[in-house]
């Protein structure tokens, strides 16, 4: 009789950068834990916090790649740690740190009040001015395929503040909108629904805005949903362009 395989286990070392209030410094916390082929970086940290450290503090969710919620630092990326499979990492050691260009709460939970507000700053809802019809909701706001191709690359953004963290011009300028937000700004002005383009292009129209992206990209190497805020970005600089020159919104959304 054929028999099955053993899975192929080993132990690898986790080192977690944990901020020292007394010291006023971030010391590595070193943890040992045995791992097979399937586990992930997530699942490691939740043994860890189970059977060695209680005290450890992360924050996660749907440990499926939705939520967001467990973006950290994982060998000097920023990374969904449920992604993150350890054996990809082709490491016997792993370091791990909250993202940097949030606000640090403890361990690797980091703040993200100001991420949410610069988010709700772009209005990324679908805005119309048919106020009446909109809160009554009596009809369809339709859509053809073509329509919907034209903004849906962009809208599988989750918020978990990858981007923000990677970018370079986030992490020198507190003050700038971010890739995250600059992104769903195009993505709302792109959907043919909606009518709020000239309040989310005066938003936008600032150094602190998209005029404040230098197109490094690291933003989009990150997303792990493929969103591309780099691109994004970029088209939003021509959206803003064409409205200075023409006073004129992007018509080709709402192509049939």
């Amino acid at each position: 009789m054929r028999q099955l395989s053993t899975i192929e286990t080993r132990t690898i070392e986790l080192r977690v950068k944990r901020y020292d209030n007394e010291a006023e410094l971030f010391k590595e916390t070193s943890y040992e834990i045995q791992v097979d082929r399937f586990t992930t970086v997530l699942d490691a940290l939740i043994t860890v916090k189970e059977r060695q450290d209680p005290t450890l503090s992360l924050r996660y969710s749907c440990n499926m790649g939705i939520c967001g919620s467990c973006g950290m630092v994982i060998n000097g990326m920023p990374r969904l740690a449920c992604e993150t499979n350890v054996f990809s990492l082709k490491s016997d050691t792993i370091t791990i740190g909250p993202m940097e260009a949030h606000p640090l709460l403890r361990d690797l939970v980091t703040d993200f009040d100001e991420f949410f507000a610069k988010h709700k700053s772009v209005t990324p809802w679908l805005a119309r001015n048919d106020e009446e019809e909109k809160f009554r909701a009596e009809k369809e706001y339709v859509q053809t395929k073509s329509q919907v191709d034209y903004f849906i690359d962009f809208a599988n953004c989750i918020k978990c503040g990858l981007c923000v963290d990677a970018c370079p011009v986030s992490n020198t300028n507190p003050h700038f909108l971010g890739p995250q937000a600059l992104a769903q700004a195009y993505r709302y002005n792109s959907d043919s629904r909606d009518e709020g383009e000239r309040r989310r292009l005066a938003t936008v129209d600032s150094m602190d805005g998209a005029w404040g992206c230098e197109y490094a990209g690291a933003c989009s190497k990150v997303c792990p949903k493929g969103v591309d805020p780099a691109l994004t970005i970029q088209l939003l600089k021509l959206n803003l362009m064409k409205y200075r020159l023409t006073g004129k919104t992007n018509p080709d959304k709402r192509a049939r």
